[in-house]
């Protein structure tokens, strides 16, 4: 299997699991929506890898970050967002256009970070509260 195999594999599964988290979002089923939030961030930094082994250097990550910087967390935004930014990354990876690719999985996976981040917040909250 080469390399753009295996990273479009990965950004699939990501996408089933973005999937199965939005289903659990609306079933609001904890466990599934923090299992699959797992399972894509997983998936998309094993892509991530891949791109980076590809482009060794190449790229300058730094200037791929969504606009305007994150500060208020709507999951569910979020998650559209990154579901959007995953589609165009397997686009632009059959289409051959490997940095466009890797860019929009990086993007993705900037959303995924933030909604991770404010789960981990909003835990931390709920310990001090008790």
């Amino acid at each position: 299997m080469t390399a753009n195999e295996k990273t479009l594999k990965a950004l699939k599964s990501a996408t089933n699991h973005l999937e199965n988290l939005m289903l659990a979002l609306d079933k609001k089923d904890e466990s599934s929506f923090i299992d699959s939030l797992w399972h894509v961030a997983a998936e998309l930094e094993y892509a991530l890898f891949l791109f980076s082994v590809t482009f060794q250097g190449e790229s300058d990550t730094s200037r791929w970050k969504p606009n305007p910087e994150l500060k208020n967390v709507d999951t569910e935004q979020f998650l559209a967002e990154a579901r959007n930014f995953l589609s165009e990354a397997e686009t632009y990876l059959l289409n051959g256009k490997l940095m466009d690719a890797y860019k929009n999985a990086y993007i993705a996976r900037h959303y995924i970070f933030k909604v991770q981040e404010d789960l981990a917040k909003k835990k931390r909250e709920a310990l001090k509260k008790k």
